[in-house]
C-alpha cells in the first residue's frame, strides 16, 4: 500500500519548482514534532511542503524514504484513518509526515492528537486553512502543535524570482528601514531598480503563479472561489445556500475598498442581517481576503475604521473597476507590513505602527512638508522621513 504514496511522493517532489523557493523554510524550527503551516489559499503552502521533502532528498538521499508527503484527497482515505496510516508509516522506518487537505477527514484534531502521543518518533508537518483555527484555545491540538504563517511573495521574494536579477536581496527589520532607509535604498538600487517591477508585483505578484494576465486572472478567480467554497463555507459548515450571499458580498467589497464599512448598506444589498454581514467579513478576513484596519483601542466585532483588500493582485480582480494608485499604495503598504507588525488606524496619519509610529502613504508626493514618517509610491530614493514604498516589500 505505501509503495503508491511513495510513488506519488516521488513525482511530485522531483516535479516541485525549486526556483520559488520560500525564507520560511529557513525560519521552522524542524525539531518540533507536529508544525502547521497556515496560510491562505494560493499562496503555495503546498509547495513548501514539496520543497522541504526536496531538500532533505537532496542532503540525505539514503534518508529518502523516512519522509513521506501525503494528499488526503485520496480515497483510500474514506475508509482509512490518519492513526492506521501512521502506524504502518512507523513500522516501516517512516518518521516523517507531510500532510495536506487534512481537513477533508473526520476529526482530524483528535488524529494528529492521538498520533503525536502515540507515535513519539513521528513528525508531522501539515498544512491549513486560517479557518481551521488550529491553535484556537478550544482546539485539542492548540497545546502541542507549532504554527508558521506563509503569506504570499513580498516585493522582494517578487524580484529575486526573476531570471535577470542575480544577486539575492535580503530582507530588513522596520527599524532598519525608519533609520536608514537612504543608505539602503542605495546598497538595493546598486542591483536592481524595484520600481522597474512594481507595477507588475502590484497585478500579479503576491501569488507565486507562473502565469500572468488573463491566465493569471483566471488561476486567481479559481482561488478566490475555492476560498469561499471550501474554506469558508465548508470550515465553518455553512449551507450552500448561502454561498451567493457570501460572493455579492465580496462582489460589493471589490467595487469599493479601501473605504470605511457601512454594514446597514452591505446587509441591505445582499438581503441580510447586519449581524451576518459582520460574520461573514470576519469569514473573509479570516480566509485572508479582506484586511480590518481598527483604531488602537478597538477589535472585531466591532466595526473597522477601514477595509481593505489582503494584497494588491486582488484589487486588481474586478475588471470593471479602475483603482485608483492611491488605494494601490495604501493595500501595498498594509499588506507588506501585516503578520510582522501591530497596524492600527490612527486619526491623524494613514497608519499608526506598533503603537508608537505615525506614518502617512502617498502615490505621488505631497505639495506640503513633510513632519512625519511618508511612504510615497513614485519615490525611487528618500530623504529624511520620506520613504519610498517599495522599500517596505523588503521587511520579509
Amino acid at each position: 500500500m505505501l509503495e503508491s504514496f511513495y510513488a506519488t511522493h516521488d513525482y511530485l517532489v522531483s516535479h516541485v519548482d525549486q526556483s520559488s523557493y520560500r525564507h520560511l523554510l529557513d525560519e521552522i524550527d524542524w525539531s518540533e514534532r507536529l508544525i502547521a503551516i497556515t496560510g491562505g489559499r494560493g499562496v503555495g503552502k503546498t509547495d513548501l511542503l514539496l520543497q522541504y521533502a526536496y531538500r532533505q532528498k537532496k542532503h540525505n538521499p539514503d534518508l529518502a524514504r523516512e519522509i513521506l508527503y501525503i494528499d488526503f484527497n485520496n480515497f483510500y482515505f474514506t475508509e482509512h484513518s490518519l492513526y492506521q496510516f501512521a502506524e504502518e508509516f512507523v513500522s516501516t522506518g517512516g518518521k516523517t509526515l507531510l500532510l495536506d487537505q487534512l481537513f477533508k477527514i473526520p476529526n482530524w484534531q483528535k488524529e494528529l492528537r492521538d498520533c503525536y502521543f502515540h507515535f513519539t518518533g513521528l513528525q508531522i508537518v501539515f498544512v491549513a486553512s486560517p479557518l481551521m483555527n488550529v491553535d484556537a484555545p478550544n482546539s485539542e491540538i492548540s497545546h502541542i502543535v507549532k504554527v508558521y504563517n506563509l503569506r504570499g511573495y513580498s516585493l522582494r521574494e517578487y524580484i529575486n524570482q526573476q531570471p535577470q536579477v542575480t544577486h539575492s536581496l535580503r530582507s530588513y527589520t522596520l527599524d532598519e528601514i525608519l533609520a536608514g532607509h537612504e543608505q539602503i535604498a542605495k546598497e538595493i538600487l546598486s542591483y536592481v531598480r524595484p520600481l522597474n517591477y512594481m507595477q507588475e508585483y502590484l497585478r500579479h505578484g503576491y501569488y507565486p503563479y507562473r502565469e500572468v494576465n488573463r491566465d493569471f486572472s483566471e488561476t486567481l478567480l479559481k482561488t478566490m472561489n475555492m476560498s469561499i467554497e471550501v474554506d469558508i463555507l465548508l470550515n465553518n459548515q455553512i449551507e450552500v445556500a448561502y454561498l451567493g450571499r457570501i460572493r455579492q458580498l465580496l462582489y460589493c467589497l471589490l467595487s469599493e475598498l479601501p473605504c470605511s464599512l457601512n454594514v446597514s448598506d452591505l446587509a441591505t444589498r445582499i438581503d441580510t442581517s447586519r449581524a451576518t454581514v459582520m460574520n461573514y467579513i470576519k469569514f473573509l478576513k479570516d480566509a485572508r481576503m479582506i484586511n480590518l484596519l481598527y483604531k488602537d483601542d478597538k477589535s472585531f466585532p466591532k466595526k473597522p475604521s477601514k477595509v481593505y483588500m489582503q494584497n494588491p493582485n486582488l484589487c486588481y480582480a474586478l475588471p470593471s473597476r479602475q483603482v485608483s494608485q492611491q488605494d494601490i499604495a495604501e493595500t501595498f503598504f498594509y499588506t507588506s507590513l501585516h503578520g510582522s507588525q501591530k497596524i492600527n488606524a490612527d486619526e491623524n496619519a494613514a497608519f499608526l505602527i506598533n503603537h508608537k509610529t505615525k506614518m502617512d502613504v502617498f502615490a505621488t508626493m505631497p505639495k506640503r512638508d513633510i513632519f512625519r514618517y511618508t511612504a510615497i509610491a513614485d519615490l525611487e530614493i528618500g530623504h529624511n522621513k520620506c520613504i519610498p514604498l517599495w522599500l517596505f516589500g523588503f521587511l520579509y
